[in-house]
């Protein structure tokens, strides 16, 4: 007879996942997670990643690709056909979350919370403009290093739980 195990939530999520986020927080602070960031910021993807590993001349460029490979196992960034087009809060390809720069460039947040979440990275006010998921009305407000301010209070940010806390997000976008 076949035995039958019935788990939490809590429980089939658990696991290694508390150490999965502490490494995911220690690849963010990362030489080569900071400069993907950086080059995403100044001028947006996909970046190649022999044009990355070409920005680290005293390191050998293997290393620097591994160190890519790595961020992209720990879902920090996302490698398709040899080059980075997403690294959190950015992505290459467009989505419904548009973010213009304090110099008017616009990059693309990967969902609302990483749009929000760029005024802070960056230090400096930022204006977000997307789409309401229930209406279609279009929404247009800034962020600042502080957060978004309550001007906007009847705009809702509404976050969902992954089915599997294991599976890649970037994949799933």
């Amino acid at each position: 007879m076949a035995s039958l195990q019935i788990k939490t939530a809590d429980e089939l999520g658990a696991g290694d996942l508390e150490d999965r986020w502490k490494a995911r927080r220690a690849g963010r602070e990362t030489a080569v997670s900071r400069r993907v960031l950086q080059l995403f910021l100044d001028r947006g993807g996909p970046l190649p990643m022999e044009e990355i590993a070409a920005s680290f001349p005293d390191v050998p460029s293997e290393s620097t690709r591994q160190a890519l490979v790595s961020l992209d196992a720990d879902d920090l960034i996302r490698i398709q056909d040899g080059q980075v087009d997403m690294a959190y809060p950015f992505s290459a390809s467009p989505t419904p979350f548009v973010v213009r720069l304090p110099g008017g460039q616009e990059r693309y947040a990967c969902c609302a919370v990483d749009a929000l979440g760029i005024a802070p990275m960056i230090g400096q006010a930022v204006k977000i403009r997307s789409r309401c998921h229930h209406c279609g009305e279009p929404l247009d407000l800034e962020s600042t290093p502080d957060g978004a301010g309550p001007e906007r209070s009847e705009i809702m940010l509404w976050i969902g739980q992954r089915a599997d806390a294991r599976c890649k997000v970037a994949d799933s976008l």
